[in-house]
């Protein structure tokens, strides 16, 4: 049994670095230096189930376990933080929150959309005064006419300029508690009210289309609730655990990358007339970062291996999510000592990384937040 998930997940590996290789390999550079979309590709992703990753089959998703999800984001991440990016907030935070919490007609009608790529999904909580504060929500949706009208805006939505069905937090009861006060609501792009700001001029991960999203008396049916009334930070709390194994993931790619550069670069490097590989300095900082990497791995697919479980997930997940975040920041400016200036050049892929890996250590909620989290468990937990 174990012999065989191993073959599976090898063969996983193998045709996503394959495709990731082949199609996106060409036009990473490009695609960060433009900041742009590459829909050429998307839709080529789309028909391979990348866009339904875990989505059960009966939605048209492939049904992958988790470990397999890890390594194919891990993989795209490789080669495109960016691409890598709008898979991992798309099959987490965008489609597992209306698998686990979603009625059957809304999986029928939203899922299967998601799942073939026709539609992509985003997840919409952080605010101008709302990020790690999840209870600063100001969006709000008052019931009225038997519609939820809604308005308010959120800012630095990942996939935010090609989403067409966004979850989104608004607060549906004012006088409530805020653990019960905000609840969650699946958009359509179509709906009047609904519009797309500008596309952010970022540091790294320049390839997703991150944006605001406005909206200005959305009406929208209880249909489109998901799950009820108050139950928007339970929903977002599941979400996030869920999304940060695909963070933790996406980090692990973008440090792997970085590592094989560098150890290709030490080997072809002359100086004082042999390779740099050849001096310890080197050598210790290729042994840190393959030693980091690994570690970093096997976190994310211990979190992997505990949500296919069945088991309480939450914590790992934040541990996963705070060591690859990390060690992708050390490995990629490892990356830049090793080439020098070459590391700081934008014609050398070392400073992509360096770029991307930044922000890992941010979304999905920050390290501080992360280490809150993993804090919180231990000390819940029986002596």
């Amino acid at each position: 049994m174990e012999f065989d998930a191993c073959m599976k997940h090898k063969l996983v590996r193998k045709s996503v670095r394959e495709f990731a290789e082949t199609e996106l390999g060409p036009i990473a550079h490009e695609i960060d230096q433009e900041a742009r979309f590459p829909i050429e590709v998307v839709e080529k992703m789309g028909p391979l189930n990348f866009f339904g990753l875990q989505a059960p089959k009966e939605y048209g998703g492939a049904g992958i376990d988790s470990i397999s999800y890890a390594i194919v984001i891990e993989e795209i991440s490789r080669v495109s933080g960016s691409l890598g990016l709008c898979l991992t907030v798309h099959n987490s935070v965008g489609i597992s929150p209306i698998l686990k919490y979603g009625t059957p007609k809304q999986k029928e009608r939203f899922v299967t959309r998601l799942a073939s790529g026709e539609c992509i999904g985003a997840f919409c909580l952080t605010e101008a005064n709302a990020g790690s504060d999840a209870g600063g929500v100001e969006t709000h949706a008052v019931f009225t006419g038997g519609q939820y009208v809604i308005n308010g805006t959120k800012i630095f939505v990942t996939n935010g300029g090609v989403c067409s069905l966004p979850l989104i937090f608004a607060i549906t009861d004012p006088q409530a508690n805020p653990g019960r006060n905000a609840s969650v609501f699946i958009m359509e792009k179509d709906m009047p009210g609904f519009a797309v700001g500008e596309i952010e001029d970022l540091c790294g991960m320049r390839a997703n289309p991150v944006s605001s999203l406005f909206f200005e008396d959305c009406r929208v049916g209880p249909e489109n609730l998901l799950g009820r009334e108050g139950d928007g930070l339970k929903i977002g709390l599941d979400a996030l655990d869920t999304g940060r194994i695909g963070i933790g993931a996406q980090a692990v790619g973008i440090a792997q990358a970085a590592y094989e550069a560098s150890v290709k670069y030490s080997r072809e490097r002359q100086q004082f007339k042999k390779p740099i590989s050849s001096f310890q300095s080197i050598q210790n900082m290729l042994a840190d970062m393959a030693t980091e990497i690994d570690a970093a791995r096997l976190l994310v697919y211990r979190a992997s291996a505990r949500k296919d479980s069945g088991r309480p997930f939450g914590k790992e997940a934040s541990m996963a999510k705070l060591y690859a975040s990390a060690t992708a920041s050390r490995v990629t400016g490892k990356a830049v000592q090793i080439h020098g200036g070459y590391g700081y050049s934008k014609e050398y892929d070392v400073e992509r990384y360096f770029r991307d890996a930044k922000v890992t250590e941010i979304y999905e909620g920050t390290s501080e937040i992360q280490r809150m989290v993993i804090s919180r468990a231990i000390l819940a937990e029986p002596v």
